[in-house]
């Protein structure tokens, strides 16, 4: 007892000590100096020296930005820091031609010595009050291993892309720890109940618990200082970070102190085993009340409130009952559990329910939900809008507001997908039909690790810029060639036009990342490939690359045709083996492998398009050498098996996965079809699959160091290369 006692203050101390660390070095007290802050990060040499922000009123209560050039220095007027930052991010992208990139980017090796002057005065107005951005699996997906210096330059990008209501949920199994530790749990029954690092979302979304845990003491302090300096930094650019509160969600072991309460199991997840099952306390015993109060105090105590919390009771899974009066006492008593702590609470809760459980969910169960709440408290995220509208199945949410929001990816996913202009078309007719019900547009997107254009576009639509489909695309080009360039727009007004209508959807990558299956695909192609094909010819007429926008653009649609081609070339190698021609067999085999070693290769042109990178966030926040292998395990484990019957749905096109992990399951696929085809005999699937799996499981425990590709040339130049080198096979396919 006494070295458990010892081992919770030793932890409680370490807490306080990061967390005076994180907390020190003074911030910018005024919105000026907070936007000019934001430049000197992003361009020391050029920004402070040519720019000054001055702060004017906002527009009839809404946010507003101006431009103008006075006395040789550019003047950006905003409201706010945060209305500033939108309207520097205006100025870096139509008038100098850059793109701030959300993984980091270095200005000063591009701007010009002397920033080009605003020739007409610009004042914009945001459309709406809020704009929203996040999702909480892109803590998993993307974040789960950043560390400050991620976050820091990733809240810059939110603020110069006009987001005040940031998703912020960083840290919070600090405070649960504590919470559940003063109820009588021990360190080691909180620590167990906490997933993995890299499974944290789902663990707070009540889908599983326990899963590739137990979390390390280390992490709690770590992420309690980050979040910490997270939320200092979003408040002091006019953000209000969305933080959580309780929403029913509990340990199992809590049964066993408080055998009264009304604690049940909660349905399966994602083919989980029932180890993993999560538990929910009903909201109208006594003990929902108290815990909602320790929480609520513990997180205002170390990290603020901005008043406005995330809930999500029953997130893709079956609450105890449908029955409108139980849904209607459910959230009624979740808000009186808020209010009674905090009497300015606003409810924020995620609409993706409404679409996952959408028979469930009947409009007279939902009606009854919703208003349990009172109007105006409670803000619905319409979370999958660019497919499926939900306030036009319910009314509008039955009074509620809500926030129009674009999801873009699922998992991760590095497929070339988004209905990007379709959206842009949804929500102007949203803004015209919903009045004032519509108080927000944003993005609920799950990984980073993709084309950031669509995301940029939807934010965009929340300020009143009055671009034409053309200005969207051309600026959208000019600054991803870093100059005007006829081909670059050209190639982007096809991605507009005709590629970008893809919904996205779950498992989405080229079959590269597929799990080898003979004469079955799962990956049909959903553009017109003369289409794509063209983007490419039209990127590789620049002259140079002079801008990390442009390289994720090679590569982006680079890998994809050449994943689409993998797909073409595979169905002739399974035709040709169930025809037993053996020439033709071992030809598809040689130019499957070349494939998958090309890109492999072409992603090595980007850090973030690389398994190497991904791998080295995770170990480089571990403090031991065991808490490393630990990391590196989870970070393995989501991109590849996940869990349950999750397998390769955040699969990533990137280097070293492409060779080292998926390069692996093709040649054990090549291998059987190879034994079976000079042995006269079928393919043994049965020994495929165990092979497969017997990899699979290895590799994502392994710590072994990653076979990777290197670049030994410039993109462009090695992009050329690929196209000349497949330019037969694509001219072909693109003819079908």
């Amino acid at each position: 007892m006494r070295r458990y006692i010892l081992l919770i203050v030793g932890l409680l101390a370490a807490m306080v000590a990061t967390a005076a660390v994180a907390m020190a070095g003074p911030e910018p007290d005024d919105d000026a100096g907070q936007a000019m802050a934001l430049a000197t990060r992003l361009a020391a040499r050029h920004l402070p020296q040519q720019v000054e922000f001055v702060k004017i009123e906002a527009d009839h209560g809404r946010d507003v930005f101006t431009l103008e050039s006075r006395d040789g220095k550019i003047i950006i007027g905003g409201n706010n820091a945060g209305s500033m930052a939108t309207g520097l991010n205006r100025y870096l992208n139509r008038y100098c031609k850059v793109t701030v990139s959300w993984y980091g980017s270095q200005l000063d090796a591009v701007l010009p010595d002397v920033l080009p002057a605003v020739p007409t005065p610009e004042r914009v107005t945001a459309r709406v009050p809020q704009r929203f951005f996040l999702n909480y699996c892109t803590w998993g997906y993307t974040m789960p291993f950043w560390d400050w210096e991620q976050w820091e330059h990733f809240i810059d990008w939110m603020a110069l892309n006009g987001v005040n209501l940031p998703l912020a949920i960083t840290g919070q199994e600090a405070v649960w720890y504590n919470v559940w530790t003063r109820l009588g749990l021990t360190d080691e029954q909180v620590r167990n109940y906490f997933t993995g690092p890299a499974y944290l979302p789902w663990h707070r979304m009540a889908n599983i618990d326990g899963w590739c845990g137990p979390l390390p003491r280390e992490w709690l302090a770590g992420q309690q200082a980050l979040q910490q300096r997270i939320v200092e930094r979003e408040r002091a650019l006019d953000m209000r970070p969305v933080l959580p509160a309780f929403a029913g969600h509990v340990p199992g072991a809590l049964r066993d102190l408080f055998p009264e309460a009304d604690i049940q199991a909660l349905g399966s997840w994602a083919g989980f085993d029932e180890q993993y099952r999560t538990f929910f306390l009903n909201s109208e015993d006594p003990l929902y009340s108290r815990i909602q109060r320790m929480f609520l105090e513990e997180q205002t105590r170390l990290f603020g409130t901005d008043h406005i919390y995330g809930i999500d009771p029953f997130n893709e899974v079956d609450p105890p009952s449908f029955e409108p009066e139980y849904l209607h006492r459910v959230s009624r008593h979740i808000y009186e559990s808020l209010t009674a702590v905090d009497p300015q609470a606003e409810w924020l809760q995620m609409a993706w329910f409404l679409y996952y459980q959408r028979k469930d969910y009947t409009p007279e169960r939902t009606r009854a939900m919703l208003t349990g709440v009172p109007q105006g408290k409670m803000t619905m995220l319409d979370y999958y809008c660019e497919y499926k509208e939900m306030w036009r199945d319910h009314e509008g949410f039955y009074g509620q507001p809500f926030i129009w929001c674009y999801l873009g990816n699922f998992g991760g996913n590095t497929d070339v997908q988004g209905r990007v202009r379709e959206a842009g078309e949804r929500i102007e007719r949203a803004l015209q039909e919903c009045g004032e019900s519509l108080v927000g547009i944003g993005s609920t997107l799950e990984g980073l690790d993709v084309q950031q254009f669509p995301y940029e576009y939807i934010l965009e639509k929340a300020w009143d810029y009055g671009k034409t489909a053309d200005q969207v695309v051309n600026e959208l080009a000019d600054r991803h060639a870093g100059r005007v360039s006829q081909p670059a727009r050209e190639a982007w007004k096809l991605l507009y036009d005709s590629v970008l209508d893809i919904t996205p959807g779950n498992f989405a990558a080229p079959l590269p990342c597929s799990r080898p299956t003979l004469g079955k695909e799962n990956r049909p192609v959903k553009y017109n490939p003369r289409d794509l094909l063209a983007v490419w010819d039209l990127l590789l007429q620049q002259e140079s690359v002079t801008t990390d926008a442009m390289t994720i653009d090679l590569i982006w649609v680079g890998r994809q045709l050449l994943g689409d081609l993998f797909l073409v070339e595979k169905q002739a190698l399974d035709k040709a083996f169930m025809h037993k021609d053996k020439a033709a067999f071992f030809d598809q085999s040689n130019l499957l492998f070349e494939l998958l070693s090309d890109l492999d290769q072409l992603n090595s042109h980007h850090p973030h398009a690389t398994l190497g990178q991904w791998l080295a966030q995770a170990r480089g926040l571990g403090k031991s050498p065991a808490v490393k292998d630990y990391y590196e395990m989870n970070a393995r484990r989501l991109i590849t098996t996940w869990g349950g019957s999750l397998n390769d749905y955040a699969c990533r096109n990137w280097n070293g996965l492409m060779w080292d992990y998926y390069g692996k399951r093709w040649e054990n696929y090549i291998r059987q079809l190879t034994v079976a085809i000079i042995s006269g005999s079928d393919l043994d699937g049965t020994a495929l699959e165990a092979a497969n799996d017997k990899f699979q499981q290895q590799w994502a425990t392994s710590t072994q160091d990653v076979v990777t590709g290197a670049a030994d040339q410039d993109v462009l130049t090695h992009c050329r290369h690929l196209r000349d080198k497949y330019r037969p096979q694509l001219d072909a396919w693109a003819r079908q």
